[in-house]
This record gives structure tokens, sequence and C-alpha cells, in this order.
């Protein structure tokens, strides 16, 4: 007998109230590309990394979604992204010692950035 292989993660995230709000935010402000949708959700990718974007207005879920994303040159993330339209926090070396910055996107969702080799 064979042994599966995990090959990835995708995380469900929700959108809020508008599934059409969020998925343009996610394209127009933060660079994903979208990998397909409809009237309940959509994917969106970019580089490795890749969303389910699903209708869901909970904000007990939205408010407590947070997704780790690890970059390989958080300098220039950070500066892309810090003009975008949403609660974006320093650009830090946290007490764990990774430097990392935290986004809450206008719907409630956080995303937390790293450097994949940033260490203090």
């Amino acid at each position: 007998m064979t042994k599966a292989t995990f090959g990835s993660v995708t995380a469900l995230v929700p959108t809020g109230a508008s599934v059409a709000a969020a998925l343009a935010f996610y394209k127009d402000q933060l660079g994903f590309s979208v990998v397909w949708q409809d009237e309940n959700g959509a994917e969106i990718a970019r580089d490795a990394v890749s969303f389910l974007l699903v209708s869901n207005n909970n904000r007990e879920w939205i408010e407590n979604s947070s997704y780790s994303i690890g970059v390989t040159d958080l300098d220039a993330l950070y500066e892309e992204y810090r003009g975008v339209p949403a609660k974006v926090g320093a650009l830090e070396i946290k007490p764990w010692g990774r430097r990392e910055f935290h986004m809450i996107l206008p719907f409630g969702v956080c995303l937390q950035f790293y450097g994949r080799n940033d260490r203090a």
C-alpha cells in the first residue's frame, strides 16, 4: 500500500459582506491573481501562496482569522504594502527574533508577513 504525501495547504479565508470587494482588494491592493471565482468565493494566488476566499460574514471568524506568510524580501514587500488602505503595522523584530509586520484588512482579516531568513 502506498502512503499519501501532503503537497500544500490552502487556507479558507472569510470575505466579509462582499466576495467582490474582498477579491478586488486582494487583486488591486495586494497583487494576487484570480485562479477562479464564482458568486460564493474565489481562489487567489501570489507566487507560491494561495487562498480560498469564501463568502462568510461571521464577525467572530473574520476577526479571529490570521495568516502568516513567509517572504524572501520583507523590506520590498513592506514598501509595496505600507500605503494600501489597511491597518499596516510597523516592520520590526519581535521578541521571538523574527522580523515581521502585520496588516489588518478592511474586512477584518489579519495577514502577518515575515522574512523567511530574517532572524535577529
